[in-house]
């Protein structure tokens, strides 16, 4: 086949054994991959050769990855790159999105989340003069996700992301910690009309209350004392996208009126703004906590509660769909054998000795 129909990825890693298994997994999808394990020899392929996305690691040791996401979108600004960090912080994704990335990957990553990042930003490529790359095409399914099981109760959840997916209803995810109310955000954002734009993630516990409300609303110069210039928050950088917010129930009664605020009128005031601003995002929120024990001890709004109860959720742990144990352990296995280039033959279950 000719070589066009396959698109070109560059992979920055100063990490050798990242660049090939990113490398291995990309390839078996059909793609062709140039590797580079420093800045410096990334921007020398970047001058040299043509790619359809750049996928690059945020901190290493000769030209980080900030660099060289800022030289290409000066190269090709329509060219998506996508940046991966195994520092992942509010502060750095908004900085990497400001500067153009299409998305943002915290390591560890899955071989089923690069592939869709990777997917999505190939078909979320804009036209330009120059006929671009094929897209890759996307195997067809009713629903994008990566949850691992065929319980009934796991079903049931797809099913509920599937019909929630398209409408730009207000989601409540509900489930103990570890239950993967982050996979349902993401699979809800993949299954959208917003799939192309951007996702972003916030966990309100580990934010202070000041903090948090300049992270997702902004601020303008002289706001407070150290405000020195004009910040975009995540609502405005998430404009046209959608923005997670895990661990609801741990932010104060100020933001929450904020946020209803958002929710009643599509507008937010960044701190300091003389006039709001307006901006079009999906709103998903998660909590491990009883919202409405916290409403009865008046440390959560009702009236906040009820506007985004819209669409509720609820994520049953592990110990309550036991069927899907053995397919989770199967997948892991899988996973760790790849990562360690050693085949995973089966194993022997020992009888049991009550």
């Amino acid at each position: 086949m000719n070589p066009v129909d396959h698109p070109q990825i560059l992979v920055v890693d100063d990490e050798i054994n990242i660049c090939r298994s990113v490398e291995k997994i990309l390839t078996k999808i059909g793609l062709r991959i140039r590797t580079a394990v420093n800045g410096q020899d990334a921007l020398r392929l970047l001058e040299s050769e043509p790619f359809d996305v750049v996928l690059t690691d945020l901190k290493m040791s000769r030209l980080g990855g900030m660099e060289v996401l800022r030289r290409a979108k000066e190269l090709n600004p329509l060219m998506p790159v996508i940046v991966m960090t195994g520092y992942a912080s509010v502060s750095s994704a908004v900085e990497v999105m400001k500067l153009g990335a299409v998305d943002y990957l915290p390591k560890p990553f899955t071989p089923d989340e690069i592939r869709a990042v990777v997917r999505q930003a190939l078909s979320a490529r804009p036209s330009s003069g120059e006929t671009p790359a094929a897209p890759i095409a996307l195997k067809s399914r009713n629903t994008v996700h990566q949850l691992i099981g065929n319980s009934p109760k796991i079903r049931q959840v797809i099913s509920m992301v599937e019909k929630v997916a398209p409408t730009d209803s207000t989601v409540l995810v509900c489930g103990e910690s570890g239950t993967g109310k982050e996979l349902i955000a993401r699979a809800i954002h993949a299954n959208s009309r917003r799939r192309d734009r951007v996702f972003f993630a916030v966990d309100c516990a580990t934010l202070t209350s000041n903090l948090l409300e300049s992270e997702l609303f902004g601020y303008t110069r002289g706001a407070f004392t150290g405000a020195m210039r004009d910040k975009e928050g995540l609502f405005q950088l998430a404009d046209q996208g959608t923005l997670f917010l895990d661990e609801i129930g741990n932010i104060s009664l100020e933001v929450q009126g904020k946020l209803l605020r958002f929710l009643e009128t599509r507008e937010f005031w960044p701190l300091g703004a003389t006039a709001p601003s307006k901006v079009d995002i999906r709103l998903i929120f998660a909590t491990n906590k009883n919202l409405e024990d916290l409403v009865a001890a008046a440390t959560f709004r009702e009236d906040f509660y009820y506007r985004i109860v819209v669409y509720p959720i609820l994520l049953p742990p592990l110990r309550e769909r036991s069927s899907d144990i053995l397919p989770i352990v199967m997948h892991f296995l899988q996973f760790c054998s790849r990562q360690i280039r050693s085949r995973f033959r089966g194993w022997t279950q020992r009888p049991r000795q009550d």
